[in-house]
């Protein structure tokens, strides 16, 4: 292996840890940091912070100051209702398509995602919960053959991630996710694609619903 592909390769692990420092709030939105931060928090050198920087400034999770560094951008409602939008418009046509034809495998692997939401719900494990959140939603689009949706919604729920981390800590907020998690595939089960996409959408919507409470209570989080 070449030292630009260790360059690379340690560019590609640091924007990946960095990104998921910012979507979990690790990092909250409009904290400053350098490239020399980076290199102390996940044991880099200069140059790939400065490359996994560069990365996220396309994605638009973080602001480069010219001379003076970084911040972590502050969560942009006007981008989130976009990207709610469009991921809405890709998951219920991906449940649409499941009621018609859905992969035994992947139904297999969904009962399993399900017994170990309940699990983190019940134990109040907000990180293992949205792992296994988007294990649902990937296994959904898997199952119906549509893999790359998720690969769309995937890098479009950024935008959504840092909201959606703030409304789960609202009382009984995973227990009712999984309920509806649990709607969700008993529509695709009974082939019923109406209700399939009424479950989808009345799912997704749940964080606009929130959205105005969770901006009164952290003004300093969004734009």
């Amino acid at each position: 292996m070449t030292s630009r592909t260790l360059s690379e390769s340690m560019a590609h692990k640091v924007e990946r840890q960095l990104r998921g420092d910012i979507l979990t709030l690790a990092l909250p939105p409009g904290a400053r940091i350098s490239e020399q931060e980076i290199g102390e928090r996940y044991g880099s050198s200069r140059q790939p912070g400065r490359e996994a920087l560069i990365a996220l400034a396309k994605s638009r999770l973080v602001e480069i100051l010219p001379q003076r560094g970084a911040v972590i951008a502050r969560i942009s409602v006007a981008k989130l209702m976009q990207a709610a939008f469009i991921r809405e418009t890709i998951e219920t046509a991906v449940v649409k398509a499941a009621c018609n034809a859905f992969h035994f495998h992947a139904r297999t692997r969904l009962a399993d995602c399900l017994k170990a939401q309940e699990e983190a719900a019940e134990a109040g494990d907000r990180a293992a919960f949205r792992r296994g959140d988007d294990l649902f939603h990937k296994t959904l689009a898997e199952g119906a053959g549509l893999p790359m949706a998720w690969s769309v919604v995937e890098d479009l729920k950024a935008h959504i991630d840092r909201a959606c981390c703030l409304s789960l800590h609202a009382p009984h907020t995973l227990s009712k996710l999984v309920s509806e998690h649990h709607a969700i595939l008993a529509a695709i089960d009974r082939r019923d694609e109406a209700a399939a996409m009424t479950a989808m959408n009345t799912h997704l919507s749940e964080l606009l619903h929130d959205l105005p409470r969770l901006e009164a209570q952290h003004p300093d989080l969004f734009e």
